[in-house]
């Protein structure tokens, strides 16, 4: 398997490339961005999408707005650095790995205070190269804890994309697939092509196929005649944000979690320690609602009739409770049953 790098650092141009998910499967093209701005239209296009990658997004925002910061002085650079930072963290608000990677840099920054812009702009671009990597490792560890549940030979259905496409690589929900894969386990996927914008069936589709790990893509409303079935062994998901009672994913998740409990189907959320919120419950986490248009039309044509409205919600939240367990780099913790011993591996990394 050829590892996918989603987005990175070109020290030599001093600006952030990534694959702009936007065009894939049809093309595949590396862009760039070279101000917090342009990132920041990036993020709300979902060019750069998954919580994971939005969180190393974060933290390389951090240093776009630094890099416009270097002339100033000690008193100013940390100000204005503070400013810009905070827009970069609002540009899209259920993902809580966004602020979290803005958080982590600045932070960095916040105990350099009295260094001019120069110092800080190295300083961001070091942490933010950190938490990349560190992105990818963890994912891989998440992947090998959630490899030993899937059987020897098994079929895992999965919503939106939890892959390498996510992340800065790997994958968290494909993650797991991989690390199963690499170990010698038979496990083939059915992909939910994941309406309205299809990032099942235009990026989980084509990370797997790139990989030769067998992939079907059905539509959403198929999920639980396969269930029904018997040819679903497991469920298995990412996560943009986890509460004290809370799974935030893809719309759609909340359906898939339900049918997977009446039917006796493992339900797994895979997700590292930064997209953990343990201080918010499900009630104060707002849920993006985007454009009506991405609902209303489809290859160019209207599908909706003129003036009739739509509720475009980009996620939908999964109760604890109908969660069989949460696959982390810290372990696999089984719910109700390990809850308190995941706040304990997981509340100081929030």
């Amino acid at each position: 398997m050829d590892e996918i790098r989603t987005l990175w650092w070109d020290h030599q141009a001093g600006h952030l490339s990534y694959i702009d998910q936007t065009l894939l499967p049809g093309e595949y093209q590396v862009r760039s961005c070279a101000d917090p701005e342009d990132l920041i239209a990036v993020i709300r296009t979902l060019a750069i999408r998954g919580a994971p990658a939005l969180g190393v997004a974060g933290a390389y925002g951090v240093a776009l707005v630094a890099k416009g910061c270097q002339s100033l002085g000690p008193e100013d650079a940390l100000s204005a650095i503070a400013t810009g930072a905070a827009g970069v963290a609002n540009a899209r608000p259920t993902a809580v790995n966004l602020s979290w990677g803005v958080g982590q840099v600045f932070a960095r920054l916040d105990a350099m205070a009295g260094e001019d812009g120069a110092a800080l702009y190295r300083a961001a671009v070091n942490a933010a190269d950190t938490i990349a990597s560190a992105d990818l490792q963890t994912c891989k560890e998440l992947g090998g804890n959630g490899a030993a549940l899937l059987p020897d030979h098994c079929t895992v259905l999965t919503h939106c994309n939890a892959g390498a496409l996510a992340c800065s690589g790997w994958g968290t929900a494909l993650g797991v697939v991989r690390s199963a894969v690499a170990a010698g386990k038979q496990v083939q996927v059915i992909a939910c092509e994941t309406r309205p914008l299809l990032q099942g069936a235009r990026l989980t589709a084509w990370e797997l196929a790139r990989d030769q790990i067998p992939v079907t893509v059905i539509p959403d409303s198929a999920a639980a005649f396969l269930m029904a079935r018997g040819e679903i062994d497991a469920v298995i998901v990412g996560a943009d944000r986890i509460t004290s009672d809370a799974v935030f994913n893809k719309i759609g998740t909340y359906s898939h979690a339900v049918t997977a409990r009446y039917h006796q189907i493992p339900f797994y959320v895979a997700a590292p320690a930064s997209t953990f919120d343990w201080q918010s419950s499900a009630r104060s986490v707002v849920v993006e609602e985007r454009r009506r248009d991405e609902v209303t039309g489809f290859f160019g044509r209207e599908t909706v009739p003129a003036g009739v409205p739509v509720r475009n919600y980009a996620f939908d939240q999964t109760p604890l409770d109908l969660v069989t367990a949460i696959i982390t780099e810290h372990g696999v913790f089984s719910l109700p049953n390990d809850t308190e011993k995941m706040r304990n591996a997981i509340g100081g990394q929030t």
